[in-house]
């Protein structure tokens, strides 16, 4: 068992906060360990013959998952929610001796030219997000910012004892330490000497919890987000009636049928329309807002946007 130890300044600089950055990074690791994360076999599905397609090499990233993740690719978030551009420049901005530092400490070998090597990494990433992450983006984003909102209120009705008991059942809080069961058997006493501690709730982090302390990073505590499990439950095919009356059956039709991110050709066969009538459709919503088109080789795929998200929320 391992106890964090706080001091009163710890106790006030302790924060919650999301990290699309980390989404990113858990989620190859998903991809390369799929059978400890069943509950993301749906994902895995939609994602795998994507990434074929795009002939991404994955590798600058993956070497850094060994599989501790290197400190540098997955830093606790600067704000409360980031967005992946922040946290990829942030990536870009390391000191090279804090890079090499994290490999040392991984047993990995150093970059021969860290700057390229760094923008290789930030790049890759990048690439990997808009295929595999943004288009489920608005929908984990939903349940993380979820998660936040009820913690805030435990720490609100109950402090941080109340906080720290809700949060995973590897976590206890006895008298100004926070004892915390890994997988690793990691033991012993950690100071946290006025760092604070981040309270950062993933997705594809379940079922398990992380923990980052290695200075000069804040230290970083991971858990398994609330309502994780409804992230990937089938949506309803038939729009409400609510949206329809805002935005016109066809459009509604498209948008409620893009709980997976599809093509043109794809969303046409499944409404009815023709190409060109989905086309159009998909231009206006795009126009609006409401949709986002992203290349995967010679095909564009569509997915819904927050806004868009919100509106499927709507009841008749």
């Amino acid at each position: 068992m391992l106890e964090l130890e706080f001091t009163t300044e710890d106790l006030a600089l302790t924060r919650l906060a999301l990290s699309p950055l980390w989404e990113a990074i858990a989620s190859l690791r998903v991809l390369t360990r799929p059978d400890s994360h069943t509950l993301h076999h749906p994902w895995l599905a939609a994602v795998r013959p994507r990434l074929a397609r795009a002939r991404l090499d994955l590798r600058p990233v993956t070497e850094l998952l060994t599989p501790k993740v290197a400190a540098f690719v997955a830093p606790a978030p600067m704000t409360s929610a980031p967005d992946i551009q922040l946290e990829l420049a942030t990536i870009r901005a390391q000191p090279v001796e804090r890079i090499h530092a994290d490999l040392d400490a991984l047993g990995l070998p150093r970059y021969p030219d860290p700057a390229a090597a760094v923008e290789k990494v930030a790049t890759t990433i990048e690439a990997y997000w808009e295929l595999a992450a943004a288009p489920y983006w608005p929908r984990i984003r939903a349940v993380l910012e979820a998660d936040i909102r009820h913690r805030a209120y435990l720490l609100s009705t109950g402090g941080g004892r109340r906080l720290f008991a809700d949060l995973d059942p590897n976590l206890r809080w006895e008298g100004g330490r926070l004892a915390v069961r890994l997988r690793n058997n990691r033991s012993g006493t950690v100071e946290l000497n006025g760092r604070g501690l981040v309270l950062a709730p993933s997705a594809f982090a379940w079922p398990r919890i992380s923990l980052l302390t290695t200075p000069p990073w804040q230290p970083l505590l991971r858990y398994p987000a609330r309502g994780t499990a409804t992230i990937w439950e089938s949506r309803p095919a038939a729009p409400s009636t609510a949206l329809t009356r805002v935005i016109g059956r066809p459009k509604a039709r498209l948008l409620t049928l893009l709980h997976e991110p599809a093509t043109t050709t794809q969303l046409a066969a499944l409404a009815g329309l023709t190409v060109g009538g989905a086309s159009q459709h998909l231009t206006a919503l795009r126009d609006a807002g409401l949709v986002r088109p992203t290349r995967v080789g010679r095909s564009i795929l569509y997915a819904r946007t927050d806004t868009a998200e919100t509106l499927i929320g709507l009841r008749s």
